[in-house]
């Protein structure tokens, strides 16, 4: 079976002249060869895929934003809706499983390329998964950023998911659109930035990622980037290997944020969240529970790559609403 993923699943907008791309074309005579370096594995791409399956919402978002979804022969794995401009396109495309398939259902779609954000996608927490359909034929491709113990990018940036982004439209000969993509979302968080102005007192923020043991995000993290554009500070500094830390309780009491973030989801709504906190007299302790200052956000927006612009601008406006008015 195609498991979980291994990045703890806790927590979009682009020009709209974006979504109105015409198809990739069929034809190849133009298509420049690539070769790939991605987590520790070579792909070399002599012509685009036709024949595509993607694993989670991150990378279906990724392809639609592209105007690929005519390549896409089946897709999994939503964490919560597809954004409105994306719909008409992603109901195009076979839902093969509410998680991720099936060895069997993928293979049975005769993918040549396969597309996840997070290892566990391909069925181990390592890159054997992919090494088999690899042996298949089946070229993929891992997000960096939801794989950091195995692809180590680094700091988690804005510019890693460019890099991706600009990777995906080399591998599918659409560089041109991957750069207006590119684009869109770098003007979309200046413009968030200039209503923010210059924030001299950051709220200080927890983003909750789970119950028993409590998790949170860590600075080298997408989501803590995402945290910082909108103008909020982790309260947790603490450096981890993945995208998480585990924390406990008791310094969450003692470290008191005045904000909490919860990230809703399919599996994980965001209401039993704020319940598990205002439900616990411990917690009461919390300025931000005290206060009822809980920022719902949908978990795509942190781990998203085209939908990360947005969430920079959901963010901002829920802790600087004065900027938005």
């Amino acid at each position: 079976m195609f498991s979980a993923c291994s990045e703890q699943k806790g927590n979009p907008t682009v020009n709209s002249s974006l979504t109105n791309v015409e198809p990739a074309s069929n034809g190849f005579s133009d298509y420049t060869p690539v070769t790939i370096e991605n987590c520790g594995m070579n792909s070399t791409y002599k012509k685009p895929p036709e024949r595509v399956v993607t694993l989670d919402q991150p990378a279906t978002e990724v392809m639609l934003a592209l105007g690929l979804e005519d390549r896409m022969v089946g897709t999994a794995y939503l964490d919560n809706q597809i954004p409105p401009k994306y719909q008409k396109a992603y109901a195009k495309v076979p839902v093969l499983a509410k998680q991720y398939p099936s060895r069997e259902v993928l293979l049975a779609t005769e993918p040549d390329f396969v597309y996840a954000s997070f290892p566990g996608a391909f069925g181990r927490e390592d890159t054997s998964g992919r090494q088999d359909l690899l042996s298949l034929g089946i070229n993929s491709y891992l997000s960096p950023q939801g794989s950091r113990e195995i692809c180590k990018p680094g700091m988690e940036t804005m510019e890693n998911v460019y890099s991706e982004i600009r990777n995906i439209g080399r591998i599918f000969g659409v560089e041109e659109r991957a750069r207006k993509l590119i684009a869109s979302l770098q003007e979309q968080i200046q413009e968030t930035q200039n209503k923010l102005g210059k924030v001299e007192t950051p709220r200080q923020v927890f983003w909750y990622a789970s119950e028993d043991p409590p998790y949170t995000i860590i600075p080298g993290s997408l989501p803590n980037q995402i945290l910082e554009l909108a103008g909020g500070q982790n309260v947790f500094q603490e450096e981890g290997e993945g995208t998480y830390v585990k924390v406990n309780w008791e310094d969450v009491i003692a470290r008191n944020p005045q904000v909490i973030i919860l990230s809703d989801a399919t599996w994980s709504p965001a209401q039993k969240q704020k319940q598990f906190f205002q439900s616990n007299p411990a917690y009461l302790q919390i300025k931000a529970v005290q206060e009822e200052q809980f920022v719902v956000i949908d978990y795509s927006y942190s781990v998203s790559l085209v939908s990360t612009a947005e969430g920079v601008r959901q963010l901002a406006k829920a802790l600087y609403p004065e900027g938005f008015q």
